[in-house]
């Protein structure tokens, strides 16, 4: 009989610990695209541990703490909901890349393209390959990826000066669902860095740009 109570014991411990497990594990990751061409794909190295941080505090979001790494071409893509894009300089999409990356969009992924100042006149004729029948679009202020948990009356924040030019939020749209979500001028990545890694960036604009990340993941899960 003893043994008998041992054994149920032991087999609820592990039934709960099963249970326990399968609520807080992490249940999927976010992902920085790899690409060739040159430009550094690795720039703002604190940038996603820090919004996804960020997220599950306050979304109620259960991503890993660590971001994935992977290329446009892998089928490794499919295992990502968000993918992150960004750098300085060139960028090069092979023909099995974009392909990959537009099976990927139609999916139902997403791709956030953030310039890190430098990218613009690469990523656009790389992203025309992909969707040759789109062009970005300029989202109004009063779009709901601005009104989600954190609200932005004017649209995309500024969060690192470069020359003085105002931050603009291009889409690309597929069957009227944003795939693609590109911020110029912005630099949200820089703001999205551990504090200190940008001495002239506020505390004040940190916040702000992780909210606006808040924001863009909440609308890329949902929308």
């Amino acid at each position: 009989m003893k043994s008998l109570k041992s054994s149920y014991f032991f087999l609820s411990v592990f039934v709960l610990s099963g249970i326990f497990l399968s609520f807080y594990a992490p249940s999927y990751k976010i992902a920085k695209l790899k690409y060739n061409g040159g430009g550094d794909w690795y720039a703002n190295r604190t940038a996603l541990p820090n919004l996804i941080s960020f997220c599950n505090s306050n979304l109620g979001t259960n991503f890993d703490k660590e971001e994935a790494v992977v290329e446009a071409g892998s089928a490794e893509l499919f295992n990502y909901p968000f993918i992150y894009l960004t750098g300085h300089g060139n960028i090069v999409f092979s023909d099995a890349e974009a392909q990959n990356l537009r099976k990927y969009l139609i999916g139902g992924g997403f791709l956030h393209i953030d310039d890190n100042y430098g990218l613009d006149k690469f990523i656009r004729p790389q992203m025309k390959r992909v969707f040759p029948e789109l062009d970005f679009v300029e989202l109004p202020v009063n779009h709901l990826l601005y009104n989600q948990k954190f609200k932005f009356p004017n649209g995309l924040p500024k969060i690192h000066e470069h020359d003085a030019r105002r931050p603009q939020g291009f889409a690309l749209i597929y069957q009227g669902r944003i795939v693609c979500y590109y911020t110029f001028e912005s630099d949200l990545g820089n703001g999205w860095e551990d504090a200190g890694t940008y001495p002239g960036d506020s505390a004040e604009t940190r916040q702000k740009a992780l909210r606006m990340g808040a924001n863009l993941i909440q609308y890329a899960l949902t929308q």
